[in-house]
C-alpha cells in the first residue's frame, strides 16, 4: 500500500424533475491532497482538482474541501440522467458513482370529445398525457366523484405517453357540468397534481315558453306583444333553426308582425282572440308553448258590472216565494190527511158493518172495529 492507502470516495444517488436543481457530492476520507476528477455520464471531465474543465455553465463548483466536493446542476434535462464518477487518484485510485435520475413531471391534460353529446346518448371523453416519466397516473372526476376510466401507455425513449378514455350517459340537465381528468407521478411534489377541466356541451331539443304583455287585454290596445322563449342547445347557428307563430285553425290577423321570437298584434279587437301557438324547433327536435289571448270590451265589463245587485236582489226574491209556497202546500197538506185507524175490545167485529155509527152502538157484541176521523 502506497500515501494512499486507506482513503476513500463516498457518493450518494439524486433524483430532480426535469428543469429542477441537483446537486451531486463527494465525500472524501483521509484526503491528502491527491488529484480529485468529476466527470459526467459521457466520461467527460466536469472539474479537475477544482478547476473548470467543461464549458457548461449549468455546472457550478459549490464546495471544493478536505472533506467534500460538491457541485450543482441546474435546468437539469433528461440527457444528464446517468453515473457521474467522482475519482480521487492516488497510487491506488478510488471512485464512486453518483446516479442521477432525471424525472418528468406530467403536463396540463389534453381533454377531447370523440363526438357532440346528444341528450340521451353517451359521450366519450380521451384525456392525453404526452410525456412524462413514470408513466403518469390518470383520473377521472365529475361532481366530486371518481369516474371509471380506461387507460393506456406508451413508452417513447426515456418518456412515457399516457392516454384514459371515459364513457357515461349525458342528459339535458348535464350541459355546463364539469369533466376533470387529473395526472399524477413522483416528479410532482407530494398531494400536487395536473389538472385539465373539460366543460360538458350537450345538444337537446328545444322547450318554449310565451311570455305575453298581459293576461286579459283592453280592446283598442295600441299594441300585444308575446314573446316566444327557446330554451334550447344546438349547433350553430347559436338560435332554434325556425321559430314560427300561429293561431289555431285560423290564419293570424292581418295586421299581425311576427318577427323571429316576437309577435305584435297592433290595435287589438275581440275578433283577435283566440289561441296562439310559438313554434320553436332545431335538428334534434321541437317544441311549442300556447297563450290564449283575450280581448275585452271595457264598457261592456261595465254594464255587467252594474247589472249585478239587480239580479242578486230578484234571486233573493224568487228564493222567498218558493218558501212561502211550499209552507203553504204543507200546511194543507196536514189538514186533509187521514188521522189513522185502530182496534179496540168494545169495536172489535167492525168488518160485518156497513156504517161507523151502527157498528159503535153494536159493538158490545164481541170483537168490533172502531174508527176515528179527524174533521
Amino acid at each position: 500500500a502506497g500515501p494512499g492507502a486507506g482513503q476513500e470516495v463516498q457518493t450518494e444517488n439524486v433524483t430532480v424533475a426535469e428543469g429542477g436543481v441537483a446537486e451531486i457530492t463527494c465525500r472524501l476520507h483521509q484526503y491528502d491532497g491527491s488529484i480529485v476528477v468529476i466527470q459526467n455520464p459521457a466520461r467527460q471531465t466536469l472539474f479537475f482538482n477544482g478547476t473548470r474543465a467543461l464549458k457548461d455553465e449549468r455546472f457550478q463548483l459549490e464546495e471544493f474541501s478536505p472533506r467534500r466536493v460538491r457541485i450543482r446542476l441546474s435546468d437539469a434535462r433528461l440527457e444528464d440522467e446517468g453515473g457521474y464518477f467522482c475519482q480521487l487518484y492516488t497510487e491506488d485510485t478510488h471512485h464512486q458513482i453518483a446516479t442521477l435520475t432525471v424525472l418528468v413531471a406530467p403536463e396540463n391534460p389534453v381533454v377531447e370529445v370523440r363526438e357532440q353529446a346528444v341528450e340521451g346518448g353517451e359521450v366519450e371523453l380521451s384525456c392525453l398525457v404526452p410525456r412524462s416519466r413514470p408513466a403518469a397516473v390518470l383520473r377521472w372526476h365529475r361532481d366530486r366523484k371518481e369516474l371509471k376510466g380506461v387507460s393506456s401507455s406508451q413508452e417513447n425513449g426515456k418518456v412515457w405517453s399516457v392516454a384514459s378514455t371515459v364513457r357515461f350517459r349525458v342528459d339535458r340537465k348535464d350541459d355546463g357540468g364539469i369533466v376533470i381528468c387529473e395526472a399524477q407521478n413522483q416528479a410532482l411534489p407530494s398531494g400536487h397534481s395536473k389538472q385539465t377541466q373539460y366543460v360538458l356541451d350537450v345538444q337537446y331539443s328545444p322547450t318554449a315558453r310565451i311570455h305575453a304583455s298581459q293576461a286579459v287585454i283592453p280592446e283598442t290596445s295600441e299594441s300585444g306583444a308575446d314573446t316566444c322563449v327557446p330554451n334550447s342547445h344546438y349547433i350553430p347557428p347559436p338560435r332554434p333553426n325556425q321559430i314560427r307563430w300561429n293561431r289555431g285553425n285560423e290564419s293570424l290577423p292581418e295586421r299581425a308582425e311576427a318577427v323571429g321570437e316576437t309577435l305584435t298584434l297592433p290595435g287589438l279587437v275581440s275578433a283577435d282572440n283566440g289561441t296562439y301557438t310559438c313554434e320553436a324547433s332545431n335538428k334534434h327536435g321541437h317544441a311549442r308553448a300556447l297563450y290564449v289571448l283575450v280581448v275585452y270590451d271595457p264598457g261592456a265589463v261595465v254594464e255587467a258590472q252594474t247589472s249585478v245587485p239587480y239580479a242578486i236582489v230578484g234571486g233573493i226574491l224568487a228564493l222567498l216565494v218558493f218558501l212561502i209556497i211550499c209552507v203553504l202546500v204543507g200546511m194543507v197538506w196536514c189538514s186533509v190527511r187521514q188521522k189513522g185507524s185502530y182496534l179496540t175490545h168494545e169495536a172489535s167485529g167492525l168488518d160485518e158493518q156497513g156504517e161507523a155509527r151502527e157498528a159503535f152502538l153494536n159493538g158490545s157484541d164481541g170483537h168490533k172495529r172502531k174508527e176515528e176521523f179527524f174533521i
